[in-house]
């Protein structure tokens, strides 16, 4: 039986679903013990976890230096709860990127990043060269490993389990004092996580402006979407360095993807090829996003996005 521990990714008040796509890839080894670690400040999101079916137990550590996803405060506190355990794994989210590496290295332990296939406790496939390859990775026969999920990989694994929720002390270690958390600059939106959105409309160079931007937020609300952007429309100061999609940005997998005035860039194509159905919106019938979407639209974004959004009606 091999024993594994995930760390949560919370907001302090919802799981993030991405959690639950670690569970799935920890679950595909047979024989697996799934443990998840919570640090949080609020106790119930290890109730949350309890509730994926797969999990064996729910590790709550609460206290409320946790209460804020600081990587140099949940470092050391993970290595502390390590010792069973002989893959520790978190999604390759932005949160899992920061993490892990750091416990990878005080633990002084191997690091296997972006997993997309769990072979054996040791054995890994993961993507290469902007997803062109897929390698095979053996880990060697260090005691433990750590490594990160490509959550698009994976489906959120079912809820309705019933693990028990053990609620464990802060680990007796020195945290650091040079990080604290100072405060959070976020817009407000009730728009879906980038990241675990059934639909994400993403937004490339084409539309030209940052104003411009506005046609895509308001198709997106019509169609209860989570927004993206590419790389080009990022560098172009049309979007948030957060709303990037692709190997630089963020890797999605919605149900649907619609890609408008976004020409298929490969580092952009390597974010969304796990999408279930790609839509593309562009006016040059040559651009390589046409390879890959399952629809696509030649025409002026100005003038299609409006159309769409009448026949959406409403």
């Amino acid at each position: 039986m091999t024993a594994i521990l995930i760390i949560a990714e919370h907001n302090d008040e919802q799981l993030n679903s991405a959690t639950a796509r670690c569970v799935s890839c920890a679950a595909s080894l047979p024989g697996a013990s799934i443990t998840v670690a919570v640090f949080a400040s609020n106790p119930a999101i290890a109730q949350q976890a309890a509730a994926i079916k797969g999990v064996s137990e729910v590790l709550s550590i609460t206290d409320a230096a946790n209460g804020h996803a600081l990587a140099a405060t949940l470092a050391p506190q993970v290595v502390a709860l390590a010792g069973p355990y002989e893959l520790l794994l978190a999604a390759a989210t932005t949160f899992g990127k920061d993490l892990m590496p750091r416990v990878a290295a005080l633990l002084d332990a191997p690091q296997v990043s972006d997993i997309c296939a769990l072979l054996a406790p040791r054995r890994f496939r993961r993507p290469i060269y902007a997803g062109n390859i897929i390698a095979t990775v053996d880990a060697g026969s260090e005691a433990k490993v750590v490594g990160t999920v490509r959550a698009a990989s994976y489906p959120v694994a079912e809820g309705g389990g019933n693990a028990p929720v053990r609620q464990t002390a802060k680990p007796d270690v020195a945290l650091p004092t040079h990080t604290r958390f100072i405060g959070l600059s976020a817009p407000k939106t009730d728009r879906p996580d980038l990241q675990s959105a059934a639909r994400v409309v993403s937004g490339g160079r084409g539309f030209g402006s940052q104003d411009n931007f506005k046609l895509l937020y308001q198709l997106a609300d019509r169609l209860g979407a989570a927004v993206g952007a590419s790389r080009a429309a990022v560098d172009a100061g049309f979007a948030p360095n957060d709303m990037q999609v692709g190997q630089t940005g963020k890797i999605v997998a919605p149900e649907l993807y619609v890609a408008i005035g976004i020409s298929g860039a490969i580092q952009h194509l390597t974010g969304i090829k796990d999408a279930r159905t790609i839509v593309a919106i562009n006016k040059d019938p040559e651009a390589p996003i046409f390879e890959v979407a399952d629809f696509g639209l030649v025409g002026d974004l100005f003038k299609l996005i409006p159309e769409i959004e009448a026949a959406l009606g409403g």
